[in-house]
């Protein structure tokens, strides 16, 4: 059984028969009363924001995640298609269950987290940088360079990306999938 000392960032609990993934933690200690231990969690099976505080050394009820790598087939009615690079079963999730949906391209390799008690798929993440393609950009104005300034452009995936004013159509970008933002040209 798991207490209150062994909450770190990112471990999924179950609290009030629902799921929740802590995004930060602490104590408060007061010299007259018990020490406290609050978390700010994210529900995984639903969509809330919630913070929740015990007392020191209550018990926790941690469930067990396993992350398994998934490979992106295609997106239709039923949701987004993935396959299971092991067993080669497939699965098909909601766009809600995905960290950031506007970056999936075809063949793409994400890491999906499932609850071994229930063998339920709870979310999927795409690694933390990504490599597209940009497929339509505006040309930069010459002389334009004195200020960091972004112009939109649209990738193989069909996102919008702003971007430096010296990035071209048919380059090659890195993306933080987290922010959405653009971090370096690549070189082929």
């Amino acid at each position: 059984m798991a207490t209150t000392a062994d909450i770190s960032r990112g471990m999924i609990l179950k609290l009030d028969n629902s799921l929740y993934s802590v995004i930060e933690f602490g104590q408060n200690k007061t010299a007259r009363a018990a020490a406290k231990v609050w978390a700010k969690l994210k529900g995984v099976d639903n969509n809330r924001t919630i913070e929740h505080t015990w007392n020191s050394g209550d018990n926790i009820y941690p469930v067990r995640v396993e992350k398994k790598p998934f490979q992106f087939l295609y997106k239709d009615e039923s949701g987004y298609n993935f396959m299971d690079n092991e067993t080669f079963e497939q699965l098909s999730l909601p766009e809600s269950m995905i960290d950031a949906p506007q970056f999936l391209k075809d063949g793409q390799e994400v890491s999906v987290a499932i609850n071994t008690e229930s063998e339920q798929p709870m979310s999927v993440e795409l690694p933390d940088k990504i490599v597209m393609q940009v497929t339509y950009s505006e040309p930069g104005v010459k002389g334009d360079t004195a200020t960091r300034t972004l112009k939109p452009a649209t990738v193989e995936s069909g996102a919008t990306v702003m971007v430096p004013l010296f990035v071209n159509e048919g380059e090659l970008i890195r993306i933080n999938t987290k922010s959405g933002e653009y971090v370096e040209r690549v070189k082929e």
